[in-house]
């Protein structure tokens, strides 16, 4: 996937990304802590949606996107920290 960062001043990060097929969306944060989800159509520089989300529903897509829940990825950290105070 192909991503870019661009800084928007006065309103935020403009994250845009591509995909392997071509897709495009993009992910703008701004300096409220809304957020929008972009999405465009083939050939488009204007986005045909745009999806305010609260800081909450990011959490929760952000939650499923990833490829374990944060529980495992918090387990999986703390095991690491055990094993490098146990080295130290």
């Amino acid at each position: 996937m192909d991503t870019d960062r661009t800084t928007i001043p006065g309103t935020g990060v403009l994250h845009n990304f591509r995909t392997s097929a071509g897709f495009r969306f993009a992910l703008l944060t701004e300096s409220t802590g809304t957020r929008h989800l972009l999405t465009y159509a083939a050939g488009s520089d204007e986005p045909a949606a745009d999806i305010a989300l609260t800081p909450d529903e990011a959490d929760q897509i952000a939650e499923l996107l990833h490829s374990s829940s944060v529980r495992d990825r918090l387990s999986r950290l703390e095991q690491r920290i055990a094993l490098l105070a146990d080295r130290g």
